[in-house]
């Protein structure tokens, strides 16, 4: 692999580091509350399976990405890097489709079985899960370019 090659994936998988963690910290540090009708109920990502899966699949992607920062690119290795980028890549992408249409749920809600919207009491909280959402979806495409000019390289 060229300098410039390896150059690019660091910068790559570097993006990918830097996604993951701030889609997993803002997702973690999501917290709200509000008072309706003289109860007070909690908003925060460990009320909802759905954000906790997104929460351990940005924190496992993270981790992957961080040790594969010190494999070398010309390790025995790189065929099973290319593998579990594939994993990372799909589980990315599960998770945060995941998380969105639950986040949906709560911004619009579901009137065919009477699931009111949360968004209008807790302001800061929906604003929290767009924005780990957003850091979450750019992880995702970032390792599927990763994915594919891995590809690229590995096969031309």
């Amino acid at each position: 692999m060229t300098k410039a090659r390896r150059i690019f994936t660091l910068l790559l998988r570097l993006l990918a580091l830097g996604a993951t963690l701030a889609a997993t910290i803002i997702m973690v540090t999501s917290h709200d509350s509000a008072e309706v009708l003289n109860l007070t109920f909690e908003a925060k990502y460990s009320n909802e399976s759905t954000f906790k899966y997104f929460v351990i699949a940005e924190a496992v992607a993270s981790g992957y990405s961080l040790i594969v920062l010190f494999i070398s690119s010309k390790s025995l290795l790189r065929h099973l890097v290319m593998i579990l980028d594939v994993v990372i890549t799909t589980l990315l992408s599960s998770s945060v489709s995941a998380a969105m249409a639950i986040a949906h749920v709560g911004k619009k809600g579901n009137s065919h079985t009477g699931w009111l919207p949360i968004c209008g009491q807790v302001h800061k909280f929906c604003n929290q899960v767009t924005g780990a959402l957003i850091a979450g979806f750019i992880a995702a495409i970032i390792y599927l370019v990763l994915l594919l000019y891995t590809l690229h390289t590995v096969y031309i």
